[in-house]
């Protein structure tokens, strides 16, 4: 089985917490509806983005340049108990509204060349509960994937080592009916 490393902490946030950060980030985040290039076409992303950090951490992924809005007092405090719970250092978040059940993300790696060969990814789940998957990256390894992980509102879940490297992920759609969910991807862009 190829390699990952994943820690999964379904209760990082208390729930409380986890409601009232989503409903402030929700009312004061500037979110974007933005096209991104897949497979040589544009598309609009199926959700709503927006990307925070310190001055100069841009990122870049399927043909969107990001630059980072400054950092909130909400996502400040967030960054400082993740980073304690990672043991690791972040410059950046990228925040993602998922609106509705037909908001996703298709498979793909957080594998830029300005996160570093084994970066950590720090991804936190406020809002509703969504099914998180995983697949190798090579088709040899099929036996072992996809796993599926729902991630609920609070939890913390971290991908490091040669986690990208070696295994795509994705959030698929859900015909059930759900309500919105953010999540937060803090990374450490070089």
């Amino acid at each position: 089985m190829p390699a990952a490393e994943l820690l999964f902490d379904p209760h990082f946030l208390p729930l409380p917490a986890a409601q009232t950060l989503l409903a402030e980030l929700r009312g004061s985040i500037a979110w974007k509806h933005e096209p991104i290039r897949l497979f040589g076409r544009e598309v609009m992303q199926p959700r709503l983005t927006a990307w925070h950090g310190d001055a100069g951490a841009s990122y870049r992924y399927s043909g969107l340049q990001l630059q980072p809005q400054p950092w909130t007092p909400a996502l400040l405090r967030l960054r400082q108990q993740v980073e304690a719970a990672a043991g690791a250092r972040f410059n950046s978040v990228l925040l993602n509204l998922y609106r509705s059940g037909q908001d996703s993300m298709g498979w793909h790696a957080d594998d830029e060349p300005e996160l570093g060969p084994e970066p950590v990814i720090a991804s936190v789940t406020l809002g509703a509960t969504r099914n998180f998957r995983l697949k190798p990256r090579d088709p040899q390894h099929t036996a072992h994937g996809p796993v599926t992980l729902p991630l609920t509102t609070g939890s913390l879940l971290l991908m490091r080592g040669p986690t990208q490297r070696h295994w795509l992920h994705a959030l698929p759609k859900t015909a059930r009916p759900v309500g919105p969910r953010l999540n937060l991807t803090f990374r450490l862009v070089r």
